[in-house]
């Protein structure tokens, strides 16, 4: 079986390096050479279009920043869907709209492609080491075509139901992830300003019913004052507005989401969108004259757990 990649970004590169590391024979495509070259140089074959990937390859994965990037890369006359036919498999990795996932797939599936979506979550340390959860969306077979191939890039795979189930959960997620990340400023302001040193602050945090995913990772990168996590402020503004377009096409008014998508506008305004997305909570730095700074905190994040862990599946009874 040969697996083809689109889009080597800081996600993409990590997941496509697990399939490299388990001796997939793997083609891949990005805009950017250089990380062309960086897998290329360990055995990778390149592609030079989509088209031609698909062509070349039995199963296309797509990992890109947005739905209008991954519809272009897909529709174009040199794209993916050009180049798939029957027996051919498309598994879409990217955060995208769930309604527009599923009008891609049904392009897919109008050429006798199978397609899944399967975006990923825990972070781009963890999908360096095999050991991110992914949600699956499709049907039971599709899911069991694609099972071998994501066990070789996560740990934790449940399958959530028909296409669009996953990507609604992915943008659901997400959001919960950077409400969490602007209080964590907010925390580490007020435990601050009464006279408690971080670095206690985020331990009492870690083993106490406060502390979260977000808390235990980001918090850590805050505080050594990198904020490097490898996701930028325009993609978490994305995410809320993807978020935010499910509650207005399900009829919900939301209270905490407005004023936690001002605040990520605000700090792309401060520092840019290309800014590491943990900048937020630098607004709050700016307006008390605080630092969040504290010492033994890594700049970077590193998964501990080792790469061959195997992986655990939880198939959605429906």
């Amino acid at each position: 079986m040969r697996i083809g990649f689109v889009g080597l970004g800081n996600l993409g590169s990590k997941l496509a390096g697990s399939l490299l590391r388990n001796g997939v024979d793997l083609v891949v495509r990005d805009l950017d050479d250089t990380v062309v070259r960086s897998f290329t140089d360990r055995g990778s074959g390149r592609a030079s279009s989509p088209k031609e990937l698909a062509e070349r390859c039995d199963v296309v994965i797509t990992c890109l920043p947005s739905p209008a990037v991954c519809a272009a890369v897909m529709e174009a006359d040199d794209g993916v869907l050009a180049g798939l036919r029957e027996g051919k498999v498309w598994l879409e990795m990217s955060t995208t709209d769930e309604s527009e996932v599923r009008r891609l797939a049904n392009l897919a599936e109008a050429r006798g492609a199978t397609p899944v979506e399967c975006p990923v979550s825990g972070g781009c340390h963890r999908a360096a080491t095999g050991n991110i959860s992914i949600f699956c969306g499709g049907s039971r077979e599709a899911f069991d075509t694609a099972l071998p191939i994501l066990a070789m890039m996560g740990r934790r795979i449940l399958h959530t139901g028909p296409l669009g189930s996953a990507s609604v959960l992915k943008v659901v997620t997400n959001y919960l992830a950077s409400v969490n990340l602007v209080s964590i400023g907010e925390a580490f302001a007020v435990a601050q300003q009464s006279g408690i040193d971080l670095a206690t602050t985020y331990e009492a945090i870690h083993i106490s019913s406060g502390t979260s995913f977000v808390h235990e990772t980001e918090g850590q990168v805050i505080l050594n004052g990198s904020y490097d996590i490898g996701f930028t402020l325009d993609l978490v503004q994305k995410d809320m507005s993807l978020f935010m377009g499910l509650a207005e096409r399900a009829g919900l008014s939301l209270e905490v989401a407005g004023v936690v998508a001002e605040m990520f506008d605000d700090a792309t305004a401060r520092y840019g969108p290309r800014a590491l997305s943990p900048r937020v909570v630098q607004r709050y730095e700016e307006a008390t004259g605080l630092d969040f700074r504290a010492p033994g905190f890594p700049a970077e994040l590193i998964d501990e757990e080792p790469e061959q862990l195997g992986y655990e599946v939880e198939v959605n009874p429906a």
